[in-house]
């Protein structure tokens, strides 16, 4: 039977967990937002958006994928809280976790050239491709699994959020309105399980929204034309 003075300490340690792992996750992305969003003003010139030099680029690179990706990390830094994980194996958790996006952030760099509206729903439409492909599901899947290792939830979900992300870089590197849509399509397919009719709702979106970049940029919200 359990006691009072059982139950307490369990009670207190479950807490004490989830505010370690919403402090690492959630609670860093929103400081990440903060600065983010900050940083970035004025830098949007869409598909024509320069980068500067790489480490002024990666100082808005990385808060820019900490305000994207750690809050769809929550429950696997909650995870490893509650398995005995200390403060420390939290933040080197979180900490390699975000060390993958940055390479991920130079390999953007050193590919990455100011392009046309053209080349821009080129590579959308190529993302919503890929959003269908075995590959995406099995790294979405794979990202939502129990993974022990900050590194392998980073290459899993670079997997399975590099459509998207692919999406973001060529409308808009630098502007806050395509980060927050790809920010809410990243955390959803992070916490939500694969539904094939939802999956190609979302490919079918990405499709048409590449379309319209390259018929009708005008016409598409959020889109800066190059001058």
């Amino acid at each position: 039977m359990t006691t009072a003075s059982t139950t307490t300490p369990m009670i207190g340690r479950a807490g004490r967990d989830t505010a370690v792992a919403l402090t690492a996750t959630v609670g860093l992305g929103a400081a990440a937002w903060a600065f983010t969003v900050q940083r970035m003003r004025g830098m949007d010139m869409g598909v024509a958006t320069r980068l500067g030099s790489l480490p002024y680029f990666l100082s808005v690179w990385v808060p820019m994928m900490a305000a994207m990706m750690l809050p769809g990390t929550a429950p696997a830094a909650r995870r490893l809280a509650r398995a005995g994980g200390r403060v420390l194996d939290v933040s080197l958790y979180v900490g390699s976790y975000l060390a993958i996006w940055g390479v991920v952030g130079i390999a953007v760099y050193a590919l990455y050239r100011p392009h046309g509206t053209a080349t821009a729903g080129a590579f959308a439409v190529a993302a919503a491709v890929y959003e269908l492909t075995p590959l995406k599901r099995r790294c979405r899947e794979m990202c939502r699994d129990r993974m022990t290792s900050g590194l392998g939830l980073g290459v899993c979900c670079v997997g399975s959020s590099i459509g998207l992300m692919l999406v973001m870089v060529a409308l808009g590197v630098m502007s806050v309105t395509w980060m927050a849509v790809t920010a809410a399509v990243v955390l959803a397919q992070k916490l939500l399980p694969p539904k094939g009719a939802v999956d190609v709702a979302v490919a079918i979106a990405i499709a048409v929204v590449g379309t319209a970049v390259i018929v009708a940029p005008s016409a598409v919200p959020g889109l800066v034309r190059p001058m």
